[in-house]
């Protein structure tokens, strides 16, 4: 091997350890795979491009027993689609998401986590080149040692919106490429007035949010700035001069703790596996950062995908259950992109976009279009389809409820922390717990009730998947065994 450092073996590979990374990482380890992160950049950056994520990621969060670490968490009912504020009252769960939570503190929380279950995380580690010869991948990356080489079952790219992973492997990357460049950065000193929804100007629209004393977070859109390829991170000169060209003000006197850009691009991995390197997070989509969706979206598909991998790598499930990750996953990335594209017309556009920006506030005033546009927006919309019938909770996350069993208080989000299937036994009901046998070390019976008689929809039986959602129903098209050996594989022997 020359030069190359020693092969390592492991059951999976993630490359990069952001919230997408970090989150799948710990959701392999709690499905019993073994799992190598491999990052970049020697430490965390301390940038937060996301202050919060929504209401859905809050329940996944939960669902793991993450949520308290994150210590108080500020809700807001209010949201906006393209600039235009509406409330999310409208919805059973009342608020958009948790705000203020810089993406910094996401990621510390996460690694800590990930790190507590085992995850073997790896920093300055940078990939070089990568093989998939039908039994396994193998990666070279350059390190602190040296040249390192590392062999796994699988791996995931994980690595953002200009992902290695997705270029080495060849994956297709269709869609609009940028149109326009924006600025983000956290300025010091500047004195900035708030402008919380962005404030449209001649020439172009400006945002602007205090986070502590005296450090305000700005967004800067110039119109008739078309994005080209950088090579430089942008210095603040050129923030601060885009501002006063659109503003009038000047922020010259200020400095910044960092700056970055972002641009319009919208594009999305036509496949999110290909063999046995599978996509994640900005690395399989890239859009618009409209409504701080970016974050939750990948969070998710870690979520999704991780106990599917790490089903299939202990054996007792197939390579059809890791196929349902793109069938699953890929629509819902889509229906990403088509938002994000639409509050870009809505809230970037010029003069010319004032029609549809008046026509979008008489219509946001109708409860049922809020009602859309908040679960568009929120993820709360999201539906596998299973075929099973159509119940309100099929195919949907299961939603956060209290129960009482025998045992005392439990809910539907702490019955999931151990990241295992479970068959919820609503009406005490000795056949539907005798069905479940087989599938014991796989999936936990909980008998209990809902506080809230009216919370679950009637329902006296259900399965939910370790990513929290519904997979059967009592009186679903297939019976429960059936249900069981779809998601969790043949039941045991003996």
């Amino acid at each position: 091997m020359g030069e190359e450092g020693v092969l390592v073996d492991t059951d999976v590979i993630v490359v990069g350890a952001g919230p997408t990374g970090l989150m799948l990482a710990g959701e392999l380890r709690l499905g019993g795979a073994r799992v190598v992160v491999v990052e970049r950049l020697a430490e965390p950056t301390g940038q937060s491009r996301g202050l919060g994520f929504t209401a859905r990621t809050m329940e996944v969060f939960d669902q793991r027993g993450l949520l308290p670490l994150f210590g108080g968490l500020e809700t807001s009912p209010l949201g906006h689609f393209g600039g235009v504020r509406f409330d999310y009252t409208v919805l059973d769960d009342a608020h958009f998401g948790a705000r203020g939570i810089p993406q910094s503190q996401t990621e510390a929380v996460l690694e800590h986590w990930a790190g507590s279950l085992g995850v073997d995380i790896r920093r300055g580690w940078e990939l070089r080149s990568l093989s998939d010869d039908g039994d396994a991948v193998e990666i070279t990356v350059g390190g602190p040692e040296g040249v390192q080489q590392l062999r796994a079952a699988y791996l995931v790219g994980c690595d953002g919106g200009q992902s290695t992973v997705r270029k080495l492997a060849g994956f297709d990357f269709p869609g609009t490429s940028a149109t326009r460049e924006m600025y983000l950065a956290d300025v010091v000193g500047c004195g900035v007035r708030p402008r919380f929804l962005g404030e449209r100007l001649p020439h172009g629209m400006v945002m602007a949010a205090p986070l502590a004393e005296g450090i305000d977070r700005i967004i800067v859109c110039e119109q008739g700035t078309p994005a080209g390829e950088r090579s430089r991170t942008p210095a603040f000169t050129e923030v601060a001069d885009a501002w006063q060209r659109i503003t009038g003000e000047s922020i010259h006197h200020g400095g910044a703790d960092w700056v970055s850009s972002f641009t319009d691009a919208t594009r999305q991995a036509s496949e999110y596996r290909r063999g046995r390197v599978l996509l994640a997070g900005d690395a399989a989509h890239i859009h618009l950062p409209a409504g701080g969706q970016g974050l939750s979206t990948g969070v998710q598909d870690a979520v999704n995908l991780g106990w599917k991998l790490a089903a299939v790598v202990q054996g007792w499930a197939t390579e059809e259950l890791l196929d349902t990750y793109h069938d699953e996953r890929h629509p819902v990335g889509a229906r990403l992109l088509m938002n994000t594209r639409a509050q870009g017309l809505v809230f970037l556009g010029g003069a010319e976009a004032d029609p549809l920006r008046e026509l979008f506030s008489e219509l946001i005033g109708i409860d049922e279009v809020k009602r859309h546009l908040a679960g568009v927006v929120s993820g709360l919309d999201v539906r596998y389809d299973f075929g099973i019938g159509d119940h309100p909770l099929s195919g949907r996350r299961i939603p956060p409820r209290v129960l009482r069993g025998a045992a005392g208080e439990t809910s539907t989000t702490r019955v999931l922390h151990s990241a295992q299937g479970v068959v919820l036994d609503l009406a005490d009901d000795a056949e539907v717990r005798a069905a479940t046998a087989g599938w014991k070390d796989r999936v936990t019976t909980v008998t209990a009730t809902p506080v809230d008689e009216r919370a679950l929809s009637g329902a006296r039986a259900l399965l939910i998947r370790p990513d929290g959602h519904v997979a059967w129903v009592t009186g679903a098209s297939s019976d429960l065994p059936d249900s069981l050996r779809r998601w969790f594989g043949a039941p045991l022997v003996g």
